[in-house]
């Protein structure tokens, strides 16, 4: 399997834009994305769980409730959530991409991210649709990324190829997410595409099974956005033999889509707002993989150990207190902990007790911009990693006047 440049673009027959319309006050921001394949897909998708979700999650979920889709429009600086007229804005935006484009307007998925509560408005969306689709082109997945972020720093983008039956796939994409991110079954706004043949059963599959162990194990805040959406479509243009069911093609795409799901993941815990470092949560010997994820998402999400990371204070105490409240089932006398980065590693903890460590090299290890927490269980051969970032005073800067 080879990364390769491309992002969203990257599988044939895909092309996307990403341009400035209005919805966002700044004109140096990008605002709105399309992504397009050149043929109807099949699609797949994951949502929120949150019970006050954007109009456009609700519009997407319908219209791909046959499996197919064939372009994703999402604009960026209003979530178009909680609004009267929200579902007929959503429906609306997609009647006018499904106009420019020629193609049916319930073959569109629809997305929104930004401030909750403020009325999005149609006319710059409209206005920019035209200029939108003349920019489409098979360049354009860094500027569709660009016009998807809020709070993000970077854009967060990836794509590899994989062979399946003989021939050969690509699968990429594109996400934001920074802050109010602590998803469930869903997470942030992931738009990812395929030239892989693959039903759409078997996408629903791959989609909904990948996502436990990568996107769900993301968290930055303690936060579940009410936008949040992974979409997936695969256009089947690779002209492999369709992956209709379990086994070695299937095992091959899942590859591939973990590869990119696990860079995304990084990227967005990277990016956290106002982070300046990194979490990696890496869980082994757990009885069973629930109490492996259990833990290590308990780590990554607690703020204090959060606080001791951005101050590089090898407060090992914290790790154990997140385990001891997790709710999982775990010996505390058998648990130890280490610290890595690229300056090395440090063990600070064993059999659930202190050991004697250097605190200039563990200060050394945790102040580099990645760090590994390595908890191990001796409990039993299970294992799961969740990832996060730093707690700094940035961000309840960002926060704090986000909407004003």
């Amino acid at each position: 399997m080879n990364i390769i440049p491309g992002g969203v673009c990257a599988a044939k027959g895909f092309t996307a834009a990403g341009i400035h319309c209005g919805i966002r006050k700044n004109h140096t921001k990008r605002d709105l994305a399309l992504i397009v394949s050149a043929q109807p897909a099949h699609a797949a998708a994951v949502y929120t769980t949150n019970l006050v979700k954007g109009a456009p999650l609700d519009v997407t979920k319908a219209h791909i409730a046959d499996g197919t889709a064939q372009a994703v429009i999402c604009n960026s600086g209003n979530a178009n959530t909680c609004n009267a007229d929200g579902i007929q804005v959503a429906e609306q935006t997609a009647a006018l991409v499904g106009a420019a484009l020629g193609i049916n307007a319930n073959d569109l998925v629809v997305a929104s991210t930004g401030v909750i509560g403020q009325p999005l408005d149609i006319t710059p969306i409209q206005q920019g649709i035209p200029v939108l689709v003349e920019a489409l082109s098979e360049g354009g997945s860094a500027q569709a990324a660009e016009a998807i972020m809020t709070t993000d720093t970077v854009k967060k983008e990836i794509a590899v190829e994989f062979t399946v039956g003989g021939k050969t796939c690509t699968l990429g994409g594109i996400a934001k997410g920074s802050g109010m991110i602590h998803p469930n079954l869903a997470t942030m706004l992931v738009f990812l595409t395929t030239d892989a043949a693959i039903s759409a059963d078997m996408l629903r599959k791959a989609l909904s099974t990948d996502v436990q162990s990568t996107f769900n194990m993301v968290s930055i805040d303690g936060d579940t956005s009410t936008n949040d959406m992974v979409t997936i479509l695969a256009n089947g243009m690779a002209e492999n033999p369709e992956i209709v069911s379990e086994g070695a093609d299937f095992d091959a795409f899942m590859a591939a889509l973990n590869t990119v799901t696990v860079h995304l993941c990084r990227c967005i815990a990277a990016d956290g707002e106002g982070a300046t470092k990194l979490l990696e949560c890496a869980v082994t010997g757990a009885k069973d993989e629930a109490n492996a994820k259990t833990i290590a998402k308990s780590v990554v999400c607690s703020s204090l150990l959060k606080a001791a990371m951005f101050g590089a204070d090898a407060n090992w105490g914290r790790v154990l207190c997140a385990i001891g409240y997790s709710g999982a089932d775990v010996d505390v006398h058998q648990v130890g902990v280490s610290f890595r980065s690229k300056a090395g590693q440090i063990t600070v903890c064993e059999k659930g007790a202190g050991i004697p460590f250097s605190e200039e090299t563990a200060k050394t290890v945790l102040s580099e911009d990645a760090i590994d927490i390595l908890v191990t269980l001796g409990d039993g051969e299970a294992s799961a990693t969740a990832w996060g970032c730093d707690l700094t005073y940035d961000y309840v800067k960002i926060n704090g006047d986000y909407r004003t």
